[in-house]
């Protein structure tokens, strides 16, 4: 993939830091084994891995001793995890943003169609693209919460959601708060003891620059959530219940170690580099992005009101043609977008851009402003050639 120019890191960043290829062939190689299983020395090596992640993942989230690191395989479980173990009464009102990804509304519906629960969608101003914490007060007002689950950046248009203001406004009512951070950890500034949400999800191999396989969630360690699968998890083993112990009541079956390998090598790159300083790369070029996209005519281009709250996820419509026929012409020139509805279909619906969807670039850390200068130059061509 040397000659790509790579715009789809919101669907995973690549390339990764080389330290994360370094450190999981060096994992594989010397310490590949299963961990809380065995007692020799090998184990207590890779356990010593896995330990170290949470806790650099507690770093990186700012989080109080209370705080629990629980593993999964991917965002998408942890999410099921989380609002299949809340312990639902029926017809509670739930409260989501229109840009939530299928991880979430798909299984909504489910629990719609279980416990009869009412979903409600925080208000949204659509020109121009902000959140209205004020009218969401009112909401609250109206229709008490019970639970707020919420993406921290939209995947469609990089929409940042106010959190924090959400999260205080949803507490006065102790409302349960879910936030899914797959798009946003590793890059925006999270403090969780200055957020009171119930959990934070996030995912490995997105903004957190590590591999696929590994994702979790953040949790109050006096929650009383109930799990969702049962197995083996290395302890208590003659005890036909699941440990009530956390992680181990969530973490059952074997952790993919090599990913969670990947993963500390990740976070320990983003130390190094500085989240800041990643953030402040990305800002600039989002800017310069999409500068180039508003330069045409016929481009029409999706962002929030406010640069301040956008990520580098940008969505956009060219005019009299589909987003799919687009994308195959990038394909032409080795440029790799994201077309379509991007597994977000509510987005779509709110921003107008349903059932055709949009042509979404996506920015990270290892993209460079030669990569926007370049696809100005082929935009200018592909219109000059039509």
């Amino acid at each position: 993939m040397d000659n790509i120019i790579y715009f789809d890191n919101a669907a995973t960043t690549y390339p990764k830091p080389e330290e994360v290829y370094t450190f999981m062939d060096k994992y594989y190689r010397e310490f590949g084994v299963n961990v809380g299983r065995g007692q020799y020395t090998t184990a207590s090596k890779a356990n010593k891995i896995v330990e170290e992640t949470r806790e650099l993942i507690r770093e990186l989230f700012k989080c109080s001793i209370d705080k629990k690191v629980i593993f999964t395989p991917s965002a998408t479980e942890a999410i099921n995890i989380i609002l299949q173990g809340i312990n639902w009464q029926g017809e509670e009102n739930v409260y989501i943003t229109h840009f939530e990804h299928n991880a979430v509304l798909r299984l909504l519906y489910q629990l719609k169609e279980k416990y009869n629960i009412k979903i409600n969608f925080l208000h949204t101003e659509k020109k121009p693209l902000f959140y209205d914490i004020e009218k969401i007060k009112h909401q609250f007002q109206d229709i008490k919460p019970d639970v707020v689950i919420m993406t921290h950046a939209s995947n469609v248009c990089g929409l940042i959601t106010p959190i924090k203001e959400i999260t205080e406004l949803a507490k006065v009512y102790n409302a349960q708060v879910a936030i899914d951070c797959a798009q946003t950890a590793g890059l925006l500034d999270i403090d969780m003891k200055k957020i009171d949400a119930d959990y934070l999800i996030f995912a490995g191999h997105k903004t957190l620059y590590g591999p696929f396989g590994i994702a979790g969630f953040l949790m109050d360690e006096r929650s009383t959530l109930k799990p969702l699968l049962y197995g083996g998890t290395g302890i208590d083993s003659a005890n036909p219940n699941l440990p009530n112990t956390i992680p181990e009541k969530f973490e059952v079956g074997s952790l993919n170690v090599y990913a969670i390998a990947g993963l500390n090598a990740a976070l320990k790159w983003i130390n190094k580099i500085g989240r800041e300083n990643i953030y402040k790369k990305e800002k600039e070029m989002t800017t310069s992005l999409i500068t180039c996209l508003e330069s045409f005519d016929n481009i029409r281009v999706i962002t929030a009101s406010d640069a301040e709250k956008q990520i580098g996820v940008v969505s956009c419509v060219f005019e009299g043609y589909g987003s799919d026929i687009i994308g195959q012409v990038f394909d032409q020139y080795n440029i790799a977008v994201r077309t379509g509805l991007h597994c977000a279909p509510e987005a779509h619906r709110f921003l107008g851009t349903f059932p055709g969807g949009t042509v979404r670039l996506s920015l990270g850390y290892f993209n460079s402003k030669e990569d926007i200068t370049k696809l100005h130059n082929i935009l200018e061509y592909i219109y000059l050639d039509s």
